[in-house]
């Protein structure tokens, strides 16, 4: 199986460093990116070659708000999808995210019980959101997820 491409974008670079060690230890992952802010970021996606590639992207990523980030890598490459991490339970954060196209919005706290799981969730094409009422994977309906 071809590797799943990854851009990680995070403000600090130990939270990048401590992404990368989870994601390291999968062989059907690859990083072929990280940014410590927006622009870098959008850049990084820009060129990234044509196919299917996921950006990991940190709601606390400086100088573009991550709702802009998402509606322009959306809008403009259609193959990649995004998983959101934000240290809010907020449902307003959670909507944000959905309408705006995110593939998935995962709580920090909840990264290493579940963040391989919520990127296979996103690479097999569904939407992950943990239910954190019951600590399970909910999908909600794909209509708040843009095409």
């Amino acid at each position: 199986m071809t590797p799943y491409r990854l851009i990680v974008a995070a403000q600090h670079r130990s939270f990048r460093e401590a992404l990368r060690r989870i994601l390291s230890e999968q062989p059907d992952l690859e990083i072929t990116g990280e940014a410590s802010e927006g622009v870098s970021l959008l850049e990084l996606v820009r060129n990234s070659p044509v196919g299917p590639l996921l950006v990991i992207l940190d709601v606390s990523l400086p100088n573009v708000p991550w709702t802009e980030i998402l509606s322009k890598v959306k809008a403009g490459h259609r193959d990649t999808d995004v998983l959101i991490l934000s240290m809010h339970e907020d449902v307003e954060y959670l909507r944000q995210a959905l309408l705006n196209g995110a593939g998935g919005y995962l709580v920090k706290e909840k990264i290493e019980a579940e963040l391989l799981r919520a990127i296979d969730t996103i690479r097999r094409g569904h939407t992950f959101v943990l239910d954190y009422r019951t600590k399970r994977e909910h999908r909600p309906s794909d209509s708040l997820r843009s095409s």
